[in-house]
């Protein structure tokens, strides 16, 4: 189980003249992502530097702060605290002073940070994307052992293999419903993870 965040939240603070301003938000696509940043970086900024995790992936950026000082921090403070489907943006307005390799690292994941300790996070269940096939008369087994593990239905259709579901699963009950689908259709069902 990761958390996530269920509202935005800010921060801001001043590091030798460098102002820092933190904005956190929680996110269910890369498209969300695009459209966050677009809604808080500041072109006229010196910097806008983010990272963000979601379903396991993971993407940062320094915006031209020396490699590995701004967007890496900041996603370390997503790792630290298991977020996901999270995104923070921190944009540096510079003041005319130098904060060196290790200021730099300080200063963008101490704001992360506490721009996230002012968020209100809860558990999140990790859920898994699978594809089901299953021969047709094994329909009524198949969608009662779905529901007894918690998978939620996406899509259905029939193929030439029979019933081809689209699903997802908490990631703890995968192995268990892979193995009592095989134990009821003989192994003709099969159950794969698709991203």
């Amino acid at each position: 189980m990761s958390l996530r965040l269920l509202e935005p939240c800010r921060f801001e603070e001043t590091v030798k003249r460098s102002r820092f301003l933190a904005h956190a938000a929680p996110v269910a696509t890369e498209a969300d992502t695009l459209a966050f940043f677009d809604a808080v970086a500041d072109p006229g900024a010196s910097h806008n530097c983010w990272a963000w995790r979601l379903d396991g992936r993971h993407r940062s950026s320094d915006d031209g702060e020396p490699g590995g000082t701004a967007g890496r921090p900041i996603l370390a403070v997503l790792e630290g605290r298991d977020l996901d489907g999270v995104m923070v943006v921190v944009t540096r307005y510079y003041g005319g002073i130098n904060l060196g390799v290790g200021g730099l690292v300080r200063a963008y994941g101490g704001a992360a940070a506490k721009c996230l300790d002012r968020g209100r996070t809860e558990r999140r269940e990790r859920r898994l994307r699978c594809e089901l096939v299953a021969d047709f008369d094994q329909a009524g087994t198949v969608h009662l052992l779905l529901e007894r593990h918690g998978a939620r239905k996406h899509g259905e259709r029939y193929g030439e293999k029979g019933l081809v579901l689209d699903i997802d699963v908490p990631q703890q009950a995968v192995e268990a419903l892979r193995t009592e689908l095989g134990n009821a259709s003989r192994g003709a069902a099969k159950l794969w993870i698709s991203r």
